[in-house]
């Protein structure tokens, strides 16, 4: 790939600048060699970046950690779909329809919110492995541990054990999962639940808010509170709040996203 591709920084699910989850994108004008993608991710050294190329009625989107490529990321996704309107490349109006690893994904604005459409992933109960326990720590009340595609989900018994919690990075990133999802019904009247996202095996500690991990944190907490449109805050440093709607299969993920930067790759 040569010099000159531009790339813009997003904060996505932010209602603020310096919040949320930073994602970079690149809007690609072709296909470019997965391992320069990948370098290119590690340069920007954020917990994703996206890449899209236009292709027919949507667009081709992948999502690359400083490690890995992924096969699922909310946060980059919502960042995606803001550059693409906000830069012209659709209209307000027009629906963001992506082609992923994940299947077809869209996007489209309700409001001042950006509403992901992606698959709605149920834990399933487990039992948890030594090194689960080993890596939340002894004194981790579990109430519960389930299962998703893609991340172990753990429930604790407070919003205060939550945000407490110092996990060993070490004994998490042998799991030979993509993260782990902490959580707890949350304390504070504005949202429905807390959560924290730990993907050391993926290159990323600590996430600051995980778009695809309200895929299962929507149906775990909608069968547990009894409704289907909740309120989940990320209690990382940075902070997010990401609404979920459930319909069947479906979760619909709803958040702001604000433009920081952009700049240009020069090689």
């Amino acid at each position: 790939m040569s010099g000159g591709q531009r790339f813009t920084q997003v904060d996505a699910f932010a209602d603020r600048p310096f919040a949320g989850n930073p994602a970079a994108v690149c809007v690609l004008p072709s296909p470019a060699n997965p391992v320069w993608m990948q370098q290119v991710a590690r340069e920007m050294n954020l917990a994703e970046t996206a890449f899209l190329v236009r292709r027919g009625d949507g667009f081709d989107l992948r999502w690359f950690t400083p490690t890995v490529e992924v096969d699922l990321c909310g946060h980059a996704t919502l960042a995606s779909a803001h550059v693409l309107w906000e830069e012209g490349h659709l209209k307000p109006a027009e629906t963001a329809r992506f082609h992923t690893r994940s299947g077809a994904l869209t996007a489209s604005r309700g409001g001042d919110l950006i509403w992901l459409d992606f698959p709605a992933t149920p834990p399933e109960p487990t039992s948890p492995p030594l090194e689960l326990q080993r890596g939340l720590g002894e004194r981790a009340d579990i109430q519960y541990v389930g299962r998703t595609p893609f991340d172990y989900l753990v429930e604790l018994a407070s919003e205060s054990a939550v945000r407490a919690l110092a996990p060993d990075m070490s004994a998490l990133a042998g799991l030979g999962v993509r993260g782990v999802i902490v959580t707890a019904r949350s304390d504070n009247g504005s949202h429905d639940f807390v959560s924290r996202f730990f993907a050391p095996g993926a290159g990323i500690d600590e996430d600051p808010v995980t778009g695809s991990a309200h895929c299962g944190l929507g149906p775990f907490w909608a069968t547990r509170l009894g409704k289907q449109e909740l309120v989940g805050y990320q209690a990382s440093a940075r902070g997010g709040t990401v609404r979920v709607r459930l319909d069947g299969d479906r979760a619909h993920l709803g958040g702001h996203a604000i433009s920081m930067l952009r700049g240009e790759l020069l090689h």
